[in-house]
């Protein structure tokens, strides 16, 4: 899966909002068929979700659109893939995902669309919002060639704040545990580790904070609401050019350090050796990837 920093959720019966979710920078949209959307328009949103999928990714080819169904226990889910999983989708937003039983359940529904509408390539982002699903949460990661992404939640309304009972504060020392155990999940995994929600729409700064601390932990991305959050956390976890040329210069300086025959060489005012050459060779890939996603750097 692309490293996508930005991942916008979007009514799907909102089609007007589509268009602008693109144009505000997101890397990735998520076309919403669950929560957002009353029963009574679950079909129309279907429709325009369908009809939007070809008309995106023929006009912003490097915009990942993926969509989240309704759960596999409301007997909807079926008619929602069915409806969507035609070419153009990059993936599915699959919600209450509690068990490696609950993936192999959407692969076996993705496959047969996929064959049926002639799609192809469907990958899974995964948000982890039980209590079963953070039990599981490393089988879940291993569950599927399609899983590309795993969600450690921490919005203040959602289903994971229902779940475990916490008490959601700015900091999310709350949901400090459980994220962790899913982003370390994510990384034995070698799956792409996002992150979710900032509930409070104006309030740009706490964002920005809580998604510098999210970066901080390990995450490499996160789930948004608004087009105005998303140049905020596009920039927090786009590298910083200064850190772009320091890796670039380590890693030069130990490759120059091996042709000459030595393991460790200083650099500055570290002392480098092979970790660290293969951590700027990690980093500075990432920095490669970033670079192909609609949001750019």
């Amino acid at each position: 899966m692309k490293p996508y920093r930005t991942v916008i959720s979007v009514p799907g019966n909102k089609p007007s909002w589509f268009d602008k979710a693109v144009v505000a920078g997101a890397d990735c949209l998520c076309l919403d068929l669950e929560d957002s959307v009353p029963p009574a328009e679950k079909e129309s949103a279907r429709e325009a979700i369908r009809d939007a999928i070809g008309r995106i990714s023929d006009e912003h080819p490097r915009v990942g659109l993926f969509v989240r169904p309704n759960a596999l226990d409301t007997g909807e889910t079926g008619a929602d893939l069915e409806a969507v999983v035609v070419p153009g989708l990059t993936g599915v937003f699959a919600p209450k995902v509690g068990s490696a039983v609950d993936v192999a359940k959407y692969d076996a529904l993705v496959e047969h669309f996929e064959r049926r509408n002639g799609a192809s390539g469907i990958e899974y982002i995964l948000p982890i919002e039980t209590i079963e699903g953070i039990q599981h949460c490393e089988e879940i990661a291993f569950a599927s060639p399609r899983v590309g992404a795993l969600i450690g939640p921490t919005a203040e309304h959602a289903d994971i704040a229902i779940a475990v009972g916490y008490e959601w504060s700015p900091e999310g020392t709350e949901s400090r545990y459980h994220r962790s155990r899913i982003l370390l999940a994510a990384r034995a995994a070698g799956v792409h580790p996002l992150t979710a929600l900032w509930e409070r729409i104006r309030d740009l700064e706490g964002l920005e904070a809580f998604t510098v601390d999210s970066r901080k932990m390990g995450f490499r991305g996160q789930v948004v609401l608004h087009p105005t959050h998303v140049p905020v956390v596009n920039r927090v976890y786009t590298p910083d050019p200064a850190d772009v040329d320091f890796y670039r210069g380590l890693l030069k300086a130990y490759e120059d350090a091996e042709a000459a025959g030595l393991g460790a060489v200083m650099y500055g005012d570290i002392h480098i050796d092979k970790a660290h050459a293969d951590k700027a060779t990690g980093w500075l890939a990432r920095v490669d990837a970033l670079a192909g996603l609609h949001g750019g750097i």
